[in-house]
C-alpha cells in the first residue's frame, strides 16, 4: 500500500493497487507545481503515477474532476490554516485580522500548487458540493472577521460587512498572487508582501472612515504601517526586477 516517486523525476517508480487516487493526487500536486494547471493531460498523470492511461478513469471522470479534486483539499487546508489565524478575533480583533492576512499569504506561499488548484485552474466551485462548501468554509472566516470589525461601528456609519470581506479577500489575493507566491511566477517589491498588506489594509480601512479604526476598548491596538513601510512607500522608485524585498 505504497507510492513514491522516482528521485530522478518522471513517472512513479512504485504503485501498489489501493493507493492509486492518492497516487494521481500527488502526481497532480506535482504536476501543477511543474508546469501550471493547464500544463498537462490526463495521461500524463498517470504516466507520473506509474499507471496505465486508463487507470485514472477508476477515481475521476477526467482531468477537470483530477483537478476538482486537488482544490478541494487545497480548500480544506485552507480553512483551518486561516480559522486557527483568526481564532475567533483574540485577542482583539484588529490584531486577529493582521494575523489572518499574514495567514493567507504565507499558504500561498507554502502550497503553490494546491493555491494553483484553487485559484487558477478554472474550476467552478459548482462542481461539487463538497468544493463550493469548503470553498465557502474558507471564505466564512474572512466574513466573520469582517463582521465582527463592522459591529464595532455604530450603524449609521457602519459599512456592510460582506462588502468589506470581498475588498480584503480581493487585496490579499492579488497580493498573493503578484507577491507573495511560492514559485517562479512571484514579482519583486522592495518590501515584503505582508507589511504591503498590511498597509494596504489600513489605508482602505481609514478610507472607509475613522470610526472603524478607533472604535473599541483601552486595549485595542490598533494596525499601524510600520516605518520601513513608510519609508518604502515615500521613495519614488520603479518596482522593477531588480528591487528585493526588504531592500527599500
Amino acid at each position: 500500500m505504497s507510492w513514491s516517486k522516482d528521485d530522478k523525476g518522471g513517472a512513479a517508480r512504485g504503485y501498489h493497487h489501493g493507493n492509486l487516487k492518492e497516487a494521481l493526487l500527488r502526481a497532480a500536486l506535482e504536476l501543477i507545481a511543474q508546469k501550471g494547471p493547464a500544463g498537462f493531460t490526463f495521461a500524463e498523470a498517470a504516466r507520473w503515477a506509474g499507471v496505465s492511461p486508463a487507470a485514472p478513469y477508476r477515481h475521476f471522470r477526467d482531468r477537470d474532476e483530477l483537478l476538482a479534486n486537488v482544490a478541494l483539499r487545497g480548500f480544506e487546508r485552507f480553512a483551518v490554516v486561516l480559522e486557527k489565524a483568526w481564532d475567533d478575533g483574540r485577542p482583539q480583533p484588529f490584531a486577529a485580522l493582521d494575523r489572518l492576512g499574514k495567514a493567507y499569504l504565507e499558504f500561498a506561499r507554502a502550497e503553490p500548487a494546491y493555491y494553483s488548484a484553487m485559484f487558477e485552474a478554472g474550476i467552478p466551485l459548482a462542481t461539487s458540493p463538497e468544493l463550493r462548501e469548503a470553498g465557502e468554509r474558507a471564505f466564512a472566516v474572512l466574513r466573520g472577521a469582517s463582521e465582527m470589525l463592522c459591529a464595532q461601528v455604530p450603524p449609521p456609519s457602519r459599512p456592510p460587512a460582506l462588502m468589506v470581506a470581498l475588498h480584503i479577500w480581493a487585496m490579499s489575493h492579488g497580493i498573493a498572487s503578484l507577491f507573495g507566491r511560492g514559485d517562479a511566477a512571484r514579482r519583486t517589491l522592495p518590501m515584503s508582501p505582508e507589511e504591503l498588506l498590511e498597509a494596504g489594509v489600513l489605508v482602505y480601512l481609514r478610507g472607509l472612515g475613522r470610526a472603524l479604526l478607533t472604535v473599541g476598548r483601552g486595549d485595542v491596538n490598533v494596525i499601524y504601517i510600520h516605518s520601513e513601510v513608510r519609508s518604502c512607500l515615500s521613495q519614488q522608485g520603479s518596482m522593477n526586477s531588480e528591487s528585493q524585498p526588504g531592500s527599500c
